[in-house]
């Protein structure tokens, strides 16, 4: 590859089965409009009370660059052979074949390699668990009580885990890290861009809005079901979540109240603020969305039911072994699958996940997604969508390998609610991964990783190979 760019080494700049069932129209709250349409009450949103944890994040320094000569996977489902990615101010500038870049942008010679999009993890716990895996370390979930709303990933949100670099080594360079799964509701996830920092602040994806852990299924009721407490079943665990959302619903009238009175210029004492209630009322004003753990399909049919009662909008399913069972009910009401190609029979809920299942969901017109959920996963995205998009073909479905490149690019963007990445398009943020091989075969690694346009990770240039500091410190402890 030749490349002529900016000598600021980035680690310095960095300082560190079929269902029948179908769904009804989303049904009205009780106390009057639809909870989507109301903001949320002023002084619980980050737009009039401000974000006490907001992002610090900076992009690191980018030069005006020409990636030419490679295929270009645009994650859009286009393919463009011969093809050249003009990178400008941090953004994509240019994307087709036959562009002369201006004599002025660096080039890199990318002939014989593949450009992509940088991964989007939908699905991680890095940094909430992140290596060595010790008990001083799991800090994920927060196993005491079935509804922890008021929990946010980010304050277990470790920046010295190593698993950072690896994934960024893997091409990801966007990531969701969510509570684990063990309760009913386990508290707001956190958007990362896979930079090297010292805090989580500067990690923070700006803008990106928060997601709220739901759980159903197996975990939940076997971990408070051995507590002797509820919920022991899965009816109980559906009577945790409607509780929980009658009580958000009466937290956000008790506050339309309050600026209602004080808008009419009545005195008015204020509601006292509830972490737990202020993320689910987030939920219900449509500010936060919801990321699902659900493996049946009975079960994620249950929890549109839900949804639809207190009119608030699911996401994505997580895991969701069986959605292909179910794939048309998930394509009509537009929420996400996020799930893996092989992670089958560790449990019973699992029983009936299949290769195919990320396919089935795409020919069904729905929205795949490959995530990991797993520290070693992460950094092979491609191979797990590579063997994802095998098993739909064996199955006799027709998806390009374009086609499937969404599944780890633009489609965990849409889940993650994010418009500026997840694809090269003219506009968004330049997050761009060379390829030496063909990104769906099993030998391809990644050459170099770019951030906002700059070069976060390069294969053959150690300065662009960041360590954590707790690595450091091992290092030089022995």
């Amino acid at each position: 590859m030749r490349v002529f760019e900016t000598a600021v080494a980035m680690i310095a700049a960095a300082a560190l089965g079929g269902c029948a069932t179908t769904t009804a129209p989303a049904k009205t709250p009780a106390g009057g409009e639809t909870a989507k349409a109301r903001p949320l009450p002023k002084g619980l949103d980050s737009a009039h009370n401000g974000d006490p944890f907001a992002s610090t994040y900076r992009p690191l320094p980018s030069r005006p660059t020409a990636l030419f000569g490679a295929t270009v996977f645009t994650g859009t489902g286009e393919r463009i052979d011969g093809g050249t990615v003009l990178i400008r101010d941090g953004k994509i500038e240019a994307v087709r074949a036959g562009i002369v870049p201006p004599a002025s942008y660096d080039f890199v010679d990318a002939s014989g390699k593949y450009i992509t999009p940088g991964l989007i993890d939908a699905h991680s716990h890095l940094g909430v668990y992140p290596s060595p895996a010790v008990a001083a370390h799991s800090d994920g979930n927060e196993l005491t009580d079935p509804n922890t709303a008021g929990v946010w990933a980010e304050h277990s949100v470790w920046p010295q885990d190593p698993g950072f670099n690896l994934a960024r080594a893997g091409g990801v360079t966007t990531l969701m890290v969510l509570p684990g799964s063990g309760n009913l509701i386990g508290g707001r996830s956190v958007t990362l861009r896979n930079i090297p920092a010292r805090t989580v602040q500067d990690m923070k994806y700006p803008g990106a809005p928060y997601g709220l852990k739901m759980a159903c299924g197996e975990n939940p009721k076997r971990v408070y079901g051995a507590k002797g407490r509820a919920p022991s079943t899965r009816m109980g665990n559906v009577a945790g979540y409607r509780n929980a959302w009658i009580n958000a619903a009466d937290y956000t009238r008790k506050w339309d109240d309050y600026r209602a009175k004080t808008g009419r210029g009545e005195k008015a004492d204020p509601p006292k603020r509830d972490l737990q209630l202020e993320t689910l009322a987030g939920v219900l004003s449509g500010e936060i969305l919801v990321e699902n753990h659900c493996y049946r399909a009975d079960e994620m049919v249950q929890m549109i039911g839900i949804a639809n009662e207190f009119g608030y909008k699911i996401t994505a399913f997580h895991h969701a072994s069986e959605a292909y069972k179910i794939a048309d009910i998930l394509a009509k009401n537009d929420i996400c699958t996020a799930t893996w190609a092989n992670w089958w029979g560790n449990k019973l809920e699992a029983w009936d996940g299949i290769e195919a299942n990320a396919a089935l969901v795409h020919a069904a017109g729905g929205c795949a997604i490959i995530k990991s959920d797993d520290p070693d996963v992460i950094q092979r995205l491609n191979q797990e969508a590579a063997e994802a998009l095998a098993a739909g073909r064996a199955a006799g479905l027709n998806i390009t390998e374009g086609q499937a490149m969404a599944w780890i690019t633009a489609n965990p963007a849409k889940a993650l609610g994010l418009k500026d990445t997840g694809a090269l398009e003219v506009g968004k943020r330049a997050d761009v991964v060379i390829w030496d091989k063909n990104p769906f075969s099993i030998y391809a690694r990644a050459e170099r990783v770019y951030l906002d346009g700059a070069i976060a990770y390069d294969r053959h240039d150690p300065r662009y190979q960041a360590r954590s500091d707790f690595e450091l410190g091992q290092g030089a402890n022995r």
